[in-house]
Formats: structure tokens, C-alpha cells, sequence
């Protein structure tokens, strides 16, 4: 079985290789253990089950709480050539009642099911007639209380588990799980004979940072400018901060949209399939979002707030990177965040004394992990349990050189010494104002202006003066009140800095090199988001920024050379193979790059100079207009028909005139913008699936071109 595994790896995933722990999981499931899967995001905890699914003689139940995520899960696995499908609330009677028909036919070998519906009799019917050899719990650290997101209806899992006939292998994976979740998830399943994989918890393609005292909406505003084109997601703690932040970026031409619990449910996941789908760069969010999603490419996740516990930072900030490339994990930390998060839980109602204490404990470790000045990555890997790391991670703020110390004790002691004299009776925004020097009604009518402290602080804004004060208050010099209208009032702790016994630095986050991208990538990375759009699917599924970035660099250009690239198995070979080496073959035409196709790697032999070009979407539009032939157009140029297609909407783009009119039938222009109008642009499928079946894609992308 071992031997079938590795085939099936190779055949239909596109790997040579597993990744760290799959194959010790995949043994241990093979054998007929019941098995614990502690593997990082990204990690590939999926193959461990997807693959004996396939080897088994029966059917997987794979039991998860993200029903926004099953649809792209199982459409995934169909790019690969696994049957499989999924039965949830989403779905009408009619069609949950075709699905369970085509289960017990023998259909599919891996079903996704929601534990809301494990009680429901078409469940029942699927366990009655099939052989149900494998269950596997995704998102296992729901079945415990004592972990971040406990989930009531994943009790119900292992009286499931014991009403059926003949009991099954259990299988129970997760992410983020302490010894004590860990503990639990084996005695809430009543596991037997349990073989624990724990493949550690370290991201390494992941930066950490946390920054305290800076201007957070500047600090998001400007990181977004300077990272435009990469997917982003900001979590904040409120929804009126949701919306503030989105208005923000959207103001500074961010192309955002925002996700909270607020709004309403097809306009949430409208928004949540535009990020998927790439037709935007980032999302504002409350923690309601990201469960669902598997969007690989996110390349950086900000926190505008503290999160309540390390286990939910750890896993929010872990949407970056799935694909194992490097992103970034920022916090930007306030002490307020604090005061948020104890206030949240006092008004936990439903929480008692003992589980209360346990909150309280994790936001402690939470808040503790935004003030340590060692390793970032340390003390997350020892809070999981982690034993033997070592002390300095080289990719983290504490231990890179991403962030500069500024020394600001002389700001420090300005600051301090003005809330001194204010008597502690007042709040940031005021003890700003005087330190800034303002002539505002009320900072003269209080006759702060015979102050000693008097604008001493001239020089700066009044915003950065706060960020400043709200530094000192996140170190513990200073804090602020709970009242209605917060105070800041002076700790013991400041003395130090006054006797001129302590010294004060802030982090400055360094001014970044933006990444130029590479020209081939970016063009395949259109061309995957074209085909996306026709087919309906998320760009990531077609192919991830991993095998992009292999394709570019490795100018594949043959059948062999293509599968030899990691993530294409014969199925997509076969579906997208000959139209990335097309678009493969064309650059390495038009940049004077010679491939070697005897051998399975590129070898280079010259790169000529690309100044005083003809760009080749402007040749093709050339001979578009001369011959008036898509057909002869691509056989003229020994390019593939859906390359030249792409040339001349690329050409009209571009300002090039070029004729897309003749691509639309006589009289069905409104009908094509009725659809539209009807269905939108993001995605081509379901326009073409709405109009006659002699309107063409090129039809609909013509319109779309003259129109929107």
C-alpha cells in the first residue's frame, strides 16, 4: 500500500516527495490506526487523509465545520481527478437526495460533511448503505472547551461514530492544539490505539513582527500601497473599525472590501469569493472570517488588534502563506486592546468561574507575546509545547533587522513630565495637544499654556505625540483609566526614566525594497486567472504562486519537463499543461532564450535585449487586422489559438485598435449585457451557462471589454 501511495502522490498531486510527517500519518492511517494529526498551516494535513481514501475500499467521511471551504476543497480534488463531493445547508432537498443516491453508486470516494448534519436521516442512508472505511475530523481542536473555538455540534461526532455497524479508522486533524486540546480531542473521540503526529508547529516561511505606539491606520495605509498586487488580510477587533479601515484603503486606491458579522450573509460571501477569486487585493475583517478559507497566496496578514489568545492569533495570522512562500505576520499592538479583550470576556455570560480564569490565563500569554524583547517564534513554538528551539529565529522583529530601535527617552520624559504637571486628570488627545503646543479654546481656557511642558514637543504632530504616549502606555510607563473618557495617569515604573535610569526605544519599521516581479510570472499569473474566471474556479486551484514561480524559472517547455514541476499531475497536465508552455514558449521566443528540450531542465544560452521590441500581443493585432483569422493569425505565428485570443483583448487594453466587435453575433449584444447585468463580471462561466450555447466566450469577453 505504501508503494500505491507514493504513485498516487506522484500521479495525480504532482509531488515526488511528501512533505515533512505526510508519510508517517498516511503509514500509521494505512495500517488501520486511529490517528492525531498536529500539522502546521500549509503543512498538507489534507494528503494524509485524501490519499488511504483512495486506497480504501469504501467511502471517507470527512467531517468539518468550514462549509464555505467544502466547495473549494472538492473542487480541488475534481482538478486532480478525485471524485468527491460535499452535503451541507447550502444545498436544496432535491440536490442533497441526487448526491446521496450517486454516494451509495459508488460515485465518490471522499464525501464532506457539516457535523450539524449528522443526525439527518440522508446521512443515516449514506452509512446504511455504504461501507464507511475511513472519518476524518478537520478542524479536530473544535471538539474541546478548552480550546479557542469550541463547537457545541461537534460533540455529537463520536455518538455518530458509535451507532454505525462496523466502527471506522478515526483520523482527527488540526493546526493549533496545546497538550491539553490535545488530551481532550483523544478523550472526547474515545481513540483507540491513537498514534499522535506532531509535525511541529513552526511556519518558517512566516515573519513576525509586532509593533507598538505607531499610527495604525497610516502603518496599514502605506503597507498596502507599498505591497500593491499581493493579497492581504487585515483583522480588527471591531465592526465599526471593519468599515473605517476599508473606507480608508479604498480612499487611498486599495482595492479592499470588508467581512463582519453584520452584514448580510450573500453579501459576505459575495465579498469572501471576490478575495478568493482574486478580483481584490484585500480584506478587512473581524475573526469571523478566514475559517473558510484556503486561498493560498495571502502574502501578509496585519492584526489592527490583539486577538484574545495566542491559539487564534496563530491561526488567523497563519492564512499567510499556505503555499510555503515567505509572507509577513504583523500585530499592531495597544494597550486598549487589552482593556477590549478583559471587558469582552466580564460580559461572557455563559462562561463560568473555572473557564472564565482560563480566558483570563490566555490573554495574559497573549499580551505577554506583544512585550517580550527575545524571539517572536520562540515563544509561540513553547506555548504549543515545543521543546529544543533554539533562541534566535534570524525572521522575526525581535530578531531581524526589519525593525531599527529609535532611543525616545528625551520624548519619554517630556511626555511623562507634561502628564505630571496636568495633574493625571486628562487623556491622550489633550496631553498631545499641550505637549504640541496648540492654541485650541480649551488648552488656553485651562491655562495650560503657562505650563512648563508647553509646546516642548513643537516639533512633532499631535498624531505622532499619541503614538508616542500610547508606546509608553503598551511598555507599562504610563496607563489609561477605564472610565467612559480614559485618563492617563503615571506607574511607578516611569521613575526610572525621569531619574534618567531607564532608556526608551520604539521600533521603526524600515522603509521595504518593493519586490520588482518577475515579467513571466505575472503573465502566467494572468493567464491562470483567466482560465479561473471561465471555469469558475479560484486561481489557486488551477495552479498555486509555488508552481508559477517553478514554471518561471524552469521555462518548461515539453510534456516531461511540465509533470517534473512540483504541483502538476498528469489530470492538470492534461487540462493546463499546453496552454502555460504556449504562453512558456512565447516568452522564451520574443527574449531570445534557448531551451535545451532534450534535457528536463532549461539551459539558457542567450537573453537578448528587449529595447525597441514589438510587443507580441501588438504583432498578433497586427496580423488580426490584416487577416481578419484568429486561426490564421496563430498558425502564422505557431502560437496556440487561445494565446492570439488573449493577444487581442490584451492589444485592445492597451489602446491598440483592434476590431473585438466581429467576436459578437448580430443581435445578441443586449442579451449579453442583460446577463451581465444580471449575474456580474467577476467570473465568465456563468454568464456563458445563462445565454445560447452559440455565444461564445470571446463574445462575452468582447462585451465586457466595450462596456465595463
Amino acid at each position: 500500500m505504501r508503494e500505491k501511495a507514493k504513485e498516487i502522490l506522484k500521479k495525480l498531486y504532482g509531488y515526488n516527495e511528501y512533505k515533512k510527517g505526510q508519510e508517517e500519518a498516511i503509514n500509521s492511517i494505512l495500517n488501520g490506526n486511529d490517528t492525531v494529526v498536529i500539522m502546521p498551516t500549509g503543512g498538507g494535513k489534507s494528503i494524509c487523509y485524501q490519499i488511504p481514501a483512495l486506497i480504501f475500499d469504501g467511502i471517507t467521511m470527512v467531517i468539518s465545520p468550514l462549509i464555505s471551504l467544502m466547495k473549494d476543497q472538492v473542487d480541488s480534488l475534481k482538478t486532480v481527478g478525485i471524485d468527491a463531493t460535499y452535503i451541507n445547508s447550502t444545498l436544496s432537498y432535491e440536490e442533497i437526495e441526487y448526491r446521496t443516491q450517486d454516494i451509495s453508486n459508488g460515485t465518490y470516494k471522499i464525501v464532506y460533511i457539516a457535523p450539524e448534519r449528522l443526525e439527518t436521516e440522508s446521512i443515516r442512508r449514506i452509512t446504511r448503505q455504504n461501507k464507511i472505511s475511513l472519518i476524518a475530523i478537520d478542524e479536530a481542536h473544535c471538539i474541546s472547551q478548552w480550546g479557542h473555538d469550541f463547537r457545541p455540534s461537534y460533540t455529537s461526532i463520536n455518538s455518530f461514530i458509535n451507532s454505525l455497524e462496523h466502527r471506522p479508522i478515526i483520523t482527527a486533524l488540526t493546526a493549533t492544539a496545546t497538550k491539553k486540546v490535545e488530551e481532550d480531542i483523544i478523550h472526547q473521540l474515545q481513540l483507540k490505539n491513537e498514534m499522535v503526529f506532531k509535525n511541529g508547529y513552526n511556519r518558517e516561511n512566516l515573519t513576525f513582527t509586532v509593533l507598538k505606539g505607531v499610527n495604525q491606520n497610516k502603518f496599514i495605509v502605506d503597507y498596502a500601497i507599498k505591497h500593491k498586487g499581493e493579497a492581504g488580510i487585515i483583522y480588527v477587533g471591531t465592526r465599526k473599525d471593519t468599515e473605517s479601515i476599508c473606507r480608508l484603503l479604498n480612499k487611498n486606491n486599495i482595492n479592499a472590501l470588508m467581512y463582519h458579522g453584520g452584514m448580510n450573509a450573500e453579501e459576505r460571501k459575495d465579498n469572501q469569493e471576490k478575495f478568493i477569486y482574486d478580483d481584490i487585493e484585500v480584506m478587512v475583517a473581524t475573526n469571523a472570517f478566514g475559517m473558510g478559507i484556503d486561498k493560498s497566496n495571502v502574502r501578509y496578514v496585519i492584526h489592527y488588534n490583539m486577538p484574545e489568545n495566542i491559539e487564534a492569533y496563530y491561526q488567523e495570522a497563519g492564512r499567510a502563506g499556505r503555499d510555503s512562500l515567505p509572507s509577513q505576520c504583523i500585530l499592531l499592538f495597544s494597550a486598549r486592546d487589552v482593556q477590549l479583550r478583559r471587558f469582552l470576556i466580564d460580559q461572557s455570560e455563559d462562561l463560568d468561574e473555572i473557564r472564565k480564569r482560563h480566558r483570563y490565563e490566555k490573554l495574559q500569554q497573549m499580551t505577554q507575546y506583544c512585550h517580550v524583547t527575545t524571539c517572536l517564534r520562540k515563544y509561540i513554538l513553547e506555548y504549543f509545547g515545543e521543546e529544543n528551539i533554539i533562541d534566535k529565529c534570524d525572521n522575526c522583529s525581535n530578531c531581524n533587522d526589519e525593525i531599527k530601535k529609535e532611543d525616545m527617552t528625551i520624548e519619554a520624559q517630556k511626555i511623562i513630565s507634561c502628564v505630571i504637571r496636568m495633574k493625571e486628570r486628562f487623556g491622550t488627545k489633550i496631553v498631545a495637544e499641550v505637549l504640541k503646543g496648540s492654541k485650541n479654546k480649551r488648552v488656553l481656557s485651562l491655562g495650560f499654556n503657562d505650563l512648563s511642558t508647553y509646546g516642548i514637543m513643537s516639533e512633532y504632530t499631535i498624531d505622532s505625540i499619541k503614538d508616542m504616549i500610547n508606546l509608553l502606555i503598551a511598555e507599562g510607563y504610563l496607563r489609561m483609566t477605564t472610565d467612559e473618557f480614559p485618563i492617563v495617569k503615571v506607574n511607578k515604573k516611569a521613575v526610572g526614566i525621569l531619574k534618567n535610569n531607564e532608556k526608551v526605544y520604539r521600533n521603526v519599521y524600515k522603509t521595504e525594497k518593493v519586490e520588482v516581479k518577475q515579467e513571466l510570472f505575472e503573465e502566467l499569473r494572468r493567464l491562470r486567472r483567466n482560465i479561473a474566471k471561465e471555469e469558475n474556479l479560484p486561481p489557486y486551484v488551477i495552479f498555486s504562486d509555488v508552481t508559477l514561480k517553478e514554471l518561471s524559472s524552469k521555462y518548461p517547455t515539453t510534456k516531461s519537463q511540465m509533470l517534473n514541476i512540483k504541483g502538476v499531475g498528469e489530470k492538470k497536465y492534461k487540462q493546463y499543461g499546453e496552454l502555460f508552455m504556449d504562453k512558456i514558449r512565447e516568452y522564451v521566443k520574443e527574449n531570445g532564450i534557448e531551451v535545451d528540450i532534450e534535457r528536463s531542465y532549461m539551459n539558457v544560452v542567450k537573453k537578448a535585449s528587449k529595447n525597441n521590441k514589438e510587443a507580441s500581443y501588438a504583432i498578433s493585432a497586427r496580423l488580426f487586422n490584416e487577416l481578419h483569422d484568429l486561426k490564421e493569425v496563430a498558425k502564422e505565428r505557431e502560437l496556440k489559438l487561445r494565446t492570439i485570443e488573449d493577444h487581442i483583448f490584451e492589444a485592445h487594453k492597451k489602446g491598440i485598435d483592434v476590431n473585438i466587435d466581429q467576436f459578437i453575433p448580430n443581435g445578441y449584444e443586449d442579451d449579453i449585457r442583460n446577463v451581465i447585468e444580471e449575474v456580474g463580471v467577476e467570473r465568465l462561466k456563468p454568464i456563458k451557462e445563462s445565454l445560447p450555447d452559440n455565444i461564445s466566450y470571446n463574445a462575452i469577453r468582447a462585451v465586457i471589454e466595450k462596456w465595463y
